[in-house]
């Protein structure tokens, strides 16, 4: 028995001296231009390398710590910094993670009918949990600071309706008025505001069906979620949507969208349960009639993008020219990692929308299709887009770098 316990000693002795301490890390960007992403790496990987060790921090060359996330489906994600044509150094060492800032956040605002909303420390968005309102919403953002825990308090705050409803009910409505902008996530007190609308429309990049006739099977509200990452670099959730009944087939769609940190662009994967051939499914943006021709559609280099200039409806008529004026350029694209797809602008006048910008591409059966959506905000200071062709170029540098990911090797 002494023998047995003197040899497993031993070869554990032996197997944790052979092991590494440290992991070299080699990112490498095959693209001219420099890049600031968040890269992923096996997390097995790196274990598997420092002797089956769990407990690891990311550093780089200087030996400066950098944040580190590891994720539902077995990853580990760090943001590097990489020049043109470049390569950096990072290192997994041994040791106990202590930068611990938070750069995206998400979670289920029961306050506001069951939305779902994310950000990160550039864009933020939502999801509606009830009505018509079935696409992607956008919240501009011109900070870094995390804003929908605090949007959401002050737009729901119940003290201040109800001071806005007693002015209503004394006769004063156009001081109930004023009060009610003095807190509303609709106007911009310095950090960003909401001023996209939705209405009936896929918004600012969800996706439908198409049907035989060439019109978008519109999708309901998501039926049930679950949040699969919360940070502090990435989060992700699942989203489950009712069953509809699509050319005489029960299909029910998931969607799992992402978001990191930095990145202007969420990263969707659908996927259809139940279809029983090949289809078509579109990708798009809703097109309103204040800005109609202000796009532009890219299919051979697999992006689209659209200069939207906000509601002020969501305005008193005595205040709505005023604040127009804050509102800005919203600019939202799509990016397609494959180039087997077909754009164009399909009218579908609604409300407030003469239509949508699409990319239509085939979904097999029991198969999934990877997009990305995002956007940005010409009022913000963290970004240099101030017109369609900055938001193009962007669209342009950003389907590049989703084409060819930052490369990486372990020594």
């Amino acid at each position: 028995m002494k023998t047995t316990y003197f040899f497993i000693l031993s070869f554990l002795c032996s197997f944790y001296s052979d092991a590494a301490d440290q992991v070299k890390i080699i990112i490498s960007n095959p693209l001219t231009t420099s890049r600031l992403e968040v890269v992923e790496i096996p997390f097995q990987e790196i274990v598997k390398r420092l002797g089956g060790r769990e407990s690891f921090m990311i550093t780089d060359a200087n030996g400066n710590e950098v944040q580190q996330q590891r994720t539902y489906d077995g990853k580990f994600l760090f943001q590097a910094g990489v020049g043109d044509k470049g390569r950096s150094v990072y290192y997994a060492k041994i040791g106990v993670c202590c930068v611990k800032e938070d750069r995206v956040y998400g979670r289920l605002f029961t306050e506001r009918q069951d939305e779902i909303g994310w950000e990160n420390d550039r864009v933020a968005y939502r999801i509606y949990g009830h009505g018509a309102a079935v696409g992607y919403d956008v919240f501009n953002k011109s900070t870094s600071d995390l804003m929908l825990n605090h949007w959401y308090a002050s737009e729901q705050n119940q003290e201040m309706r109800s001071v806005c409803q007693q002015l209503r009910e004394k006769g004063l409505g156009d001081l109930a008025e004023q009060v009610y902008l003095a807190y509303s996530y609709h106007v911009d007190h310095g950090k960003g505001m909401d001023c996209y609308t939705v209405g009936p429309t896929l918004g600012g990049g969800a996706n439908a069906l198409v049907q035989e006739d060439g019109s978008l099977f519109m999708p309901q509200c998501y039926e049930s979620f679950e949040i699969l990452d919360e940070g502090p670099l990435r989060f992700t959730i699942r989203l489950t949507y009712p069953a509809q009944t699509y050319q005489g087939e029960r299909v029910v769609e998931t969607r799992t969208i992402s978001l990191d940190a930095g990145s202007h662009f969420n990263r969707v994967t659908v996927s259809y349960q139940g279809l029983g051939a090949t289809s078509h499914m579109a990708a798009g943006v809703v097109v309103h009639k204040n800005n109609p021709a202000a796009y532009v559609l890219s299919p051979d280099h697999g992006y689209l993008g659209y200069e939207d200039l906000g509601d002020a409806s969501v305005y008193p008529e005595r205040y709505r020219e005023g604040l127009s004026r804050q509102m800005g350029k919203i600019y939202v694209g799509l990016l397609f990692p494959s180039n087997e797809i077909e754009m164009v602008f399909q009218e579908r006048e609604n409300g407030m929308a003469i239509g949508h910008l699409l990319a239509k591409s085939s979904v097999r059966p029991s198969s999934a299709l990877t997009y990305y959506f995002g956007s940005g905000w010409n009022k913000s200071p963290l970004t240099s887009f101030h017109s369609l062709a900055d938001w193009e170029a962007f669209l342009s540098r950003s389907v590049r770098r989703v084409r060819n990911p930052l490369k990486v090797q372990l020594k």
